[in-house]
Formats: structure tokens, C-alpha cells, sequence
């Protein structure tokens, strides 16, 4: 790792990362932001979640904007990781349609290994499922 002092301003670089190096990012974050079309005007919210094979999976309460606005709709999923000192970092953007999870034999499988949610609500609201039909990512680095 280089240390921060030096790592010159405005020197850092941009890799663009297969769908591979994607997935693998994804799998380690925690907490990503659905981003979606709330009254015809753009609106992100932060979820925690889950990677399952190809599919972000999250929870939301129940009636919450976010379940209403991305079921069967077209949204983003976005996660990074930045560090603005050393300027490394990466960011991951996803693209799939919304659907909730219904089927009772997956939400059992996937219960035990979803992240808690900041809302109480949300613990018996929607599991909703977003399959990652566009998959792209890029890394920032010196």
C-alpha cells in the first residue's frame, strides 16, 4: 500500500472491472443505495443486504417508497468503497428489474443470512430481489 503522503492530488487513475471482480466487490460490502424513480424524479436509498449468487437481496418495510417504486420497475443498485486521502477505492453500479421475493422455500434459505435492517419495520416488511442483468464497476487507484 502506498503511504498517503505519496499519493499525489488529481494523479489517480480509473480501471474499468469485469463482472467477476464486480460480484466479488459486492460481496463484501454491507450497506448499498437502491436507486430509483420516486414521482418521476430520481431518489436513492440506503439498504443493507445481500449478494445471493447474482441478485441483491434486501428488505424494506412494509409500504415503504422504496418497494412501492422498484416493483417490476427498472432501478439501479450502487455500493463503493472510496478513500478520498490515498484516492483508492471502487464503485460498483448494478441494473435490474425489482421483484419481491415470495416464494416461502427461498425466504427461508435467505432469512438467516440477510443483514439486519436500520428499520425495525423493515425485519417483517418486503424481501425484495434485484437479478443483476447490467453489471459494471470501476476501480480507483494511483
Amino acid at each position: 500500500m502506498i503511504p498517503r503522503s505519496t499519493v499525489p492530488k488529481g494523479d489517480a487513475t480509473l480501471v474499468e472491472l469485469s463482472r467477476a471482480d464486480c460480484l466479488r466487490l459486492l460481496a463484501t460490502g454491507a450497506v448499498g443505495r437502491v436507486v430509483f424513480t420516486d414521482r418521476a424524479l430520481p431518489a436513492a436509498h440506503p439498504v443493507t443486504y445481500l449478494l445471493d449468487q447474482e441478485e441483491i437481496v434486501f428488505r424494506t418495510a412494509s409500504g415503504a417508497k422504496v418497494a412501492a417504486a422498484s416493483l417490476r420497475n427498472i432501478v439501479a443498485f450502487q455500493v463503493d468503497q472510496i478513500d478520498v486521502d490515498t484516492h483508492r477505492g471502487w464503485s460498483v453500479l448494478g441494473i435490474g428489474e425489482a421483484y419481491e421475493i415470495a416464494d416461502p422455500e427461498r425466504l427461508v434459505t435467505l432469512t438467516p443470512r440477510m443483514p439486519q435492517p436500520w428499520s425495525s419495520g423493515a425485519v417483517n416488511g418486503h424481501v425484495i430481489g434485484i437479478p443483476l442483468q447490467r453489471l459494471t464497476g470501476r476501480q480507483l487507484g494511483p
